[in-house]
């Protein structure tokens, strides 16, 4: 490429996993992106809490800097790798009043304060890109945005944290507790020392309310998502599930559904679940992702591949970067925020689940008939029954419904928990991908 070409100011806020793989491969890839770009990227200034720290990548130490604002002012395009709300929020919103093309990877950020970003790149004509904030390398944010966008989504499902999978795939194959699986992966750096965001299913959660927002065109966020984590799953879970054919994955739903009142809306939630090992996402293993998208003309997509780690989420991240720089120079725009649907948000009890169910009952004639009609008056049906063993005059059940209101699902586990005739209920977990 002539040595005259264009060239683009890159600010990079923050050099930790992610950000050092940015500048590496930025670096390496120099002449590659010039190509594809049609002009040359230069990285400006890369923001850091201290510009004497220990770096595993080779930074000048010319670029380094803690003046966010100044980076920014100085730059066309801002990436923004720091995580968390604060101090992202400010620079985020600086760099878009002023105009600077955004490229983030954070999805805490989107998913409590999208509308606010969304509003501010409006205002200024700027552009956001963030499809690192979801599944680290796999392309789900471009393919939702942009190549499903003459479609109708009904559903998105997916395993979109590679903690909860690890440790959920350790406790599968090991048939170690909760508690080995989960210091097996703060060993291998799969967890943080506190991985409260990923095994409380917040971090999911976050990934589902920037997923639905795309996918039905509304304002979803991480609040409107109900969420549940994988602390409760135990071992005796998974075993049970596999023995009846079935692994243990926490999902993301998103769904197009139609509420109470009969009108449309969407459903979102985050919690552990049965999957069929006939479904796809139930040989999704280690620290992988992977979502499925239904669409109406489409059929069923499935998005595969690495959702963590410097290399995979810098990929998207640059992804975003080369898009960003040729409409910077050759005109055009990132897709702008699209919530012309409008959907209410239906409450969690109205979403529509498969309920199974673990319980000691009473060894004695008349129980199951009881137990039967406390599903009935509540409006739920029985799939099947199981009988996994027994001791000490009670047996083992194991109950799946068919699909039914949460409502009437968790009327049931209350009713059960209540009766006489159920000396305890072991476990319940929703079934999903049947």
């Amino acid at each position: 490429m002539a040595a005259n070409s264009p060239s683009l100011r890159v600010a990079i806020l923050g050099a930790g996993t992610v950000g050092s793989q940015v500048i590496r491969l930025l670096s390496e890839q120099a002449d590659d992106y010039a190509g594809r770009i049609g002009g040359h990227l230069e990285i400006s200034a890369v923001v850091v809490r201290d510009v004497t720290a220990p770096r595993d990548t080779e930074i000048d130490p010319a670029l380094l800097t803690t003046d966010a604002e100044a980076a920014i002012a100085g730059a066309d395009l801002v990436i923004e790798l720091i995580g968390g709300i604060e101090p992202a929020r400010t620079f985020v919103l600086s760099a878009l009043n002023q105009g600077k093309t955004v490229v983030t990877g954070n999805k805490a950020l989107l998913a409590a304060h999208g509308p606010e970003l969304y509003e501010a790149a409006a205002e200024s004509n700027a552009d956001l890109y963030y499809e690192a904030a979801v599944a680290g390398a796999i392309p789900v944010v471009y393919g939702l945005r942009e190549s499903l966008a003459g479609d109708k989504i009904s559903q998105v499902l997916g395993i979109v944290n590679g903690t909860t999978n690890f440790i959920l795939d350790s406790m599968a194959s090991s048939g170690a507790s909760y508690e080995e699986a989960l210091a097996e992966a703060q060993r291998l750096g799969f967890a943080e020392a506190d991985p409260t965001a990923d095994v409380e299913g917040l971090d999911a959660a976050a990934k589902c309310a920037i997923l639905a927002s795309l996918a039905f065109h509304t304002r979803v966020s991480i609040d409107d998502v109900a969420v549940e984590g994988i602390t409760g799953i135990t071992a005796d879970d998974i075993a049970q599930a596999q023995s009846s054919g079935q692994t243990i994955k926490l999902l993301a739903i998103a769904e197009r559904k139609t509420g109470p009142d009969g009108k449309e809306g969407v459903s979102v939630r985050v919690h552990p679940a049965l999957v069929p090992v006939s479904h796809p996402l139930s040989t999704v293993s280690g620290a992988f992702n992977a979502v499925v998208v239904e669409g109406e003309a489409a059929g069923r997509l499935m998005f595969y591949g690495q959702g963590a780690g410097g290399a995979p989420t810098a990929s998207a991240v640059l992804s975003d970067l080369v898009a960003a720089a040729s409409h910077r120079l050759h005109g055009g725009h990132a897709p702008r925020e699209l919530v012309y649907a409008d959907l209410p948000i239906l409450p969690a009890e109205a979403a529509e689940t498969e309920y199974q169910i673990r319980l000691q009952v009473e060894d004695s004639i008349g129980v199951l008939a009881e137990v039967a009609r406390l599903f009935a008056d509540r409006g739920v049906s029985i799939r099947s029954v199981d009988q996994v063993g027994g001791h000490d005059g009670a047996s083992s059940l194991v109950i799946a419904t068919h699909r039914a209101p949460e409502s009437a699902q968790q009327a049931v586990v209350k009713a059960l928990a209540e009766s006489s005739a159920v000396r305890g209920v072991s476990s319940i977990l929703r079934r999903e991908g049947a």
